[in-house]
């Protein structure tokens, strides 16, 4: 059974770091892309960063975390990370990891549609 497991949410000021974690489990290939998505009370589910577990190890981000957010992977721990730096009042969202069907390559911001596995979430808070 497949499994993806977050953490690291949590308050944080305006301007700080947080970084999160998605341990996935149960599968049963290697090239699938996992991707972070954000839902912020009251709007839709939006795509946040993707990574290609496999070949180029592409990485896609969102016009709103470029430059702020960095997504990375330890194939070995079966871990995704999301760093998430300078950190403003409008990133506070439920935060969930993703991951896609087989042979499925992160090539541009995620879409919900393009994911078929899903963790419960781990809330961020940012405010003062």
């Amino acid at each position: 059974e497949v499994q993806l497991v977050e953490s690291g949410g949590g308050l944080v000021q305006p301007g700080g770091s947080l970084r999160l974690s998605c341990a996935a489990s149960g599968f049963t290939y290697d090239d699938y892309a996992i991707a972070w998505f954000r839902q912020a009370p009251g709007k839709e589910r939006e795509g946040v960063a993707c990574i290609s577990r496999t070949g180029d190890r592409s990485t896609r981000y969102a016009d709103s975390v470029k430059g702020r957010f960095t997504i990375s992977s330890d194939n070995a721990k079966n871990t995704v990370y999301l760093q998430m730096n300078s950190l403003k009042p409008e990133d506070t969202a439920a935060y969930y990891c993703a991951a896609s069907s087989p042979y499925w390559y992160c090539s541009g911001v995620p879409r919900e549609f393009e994911y078929d596995y899903w963790g419960q979430g781990t809330q961020v808070t940012v405010s003062s």
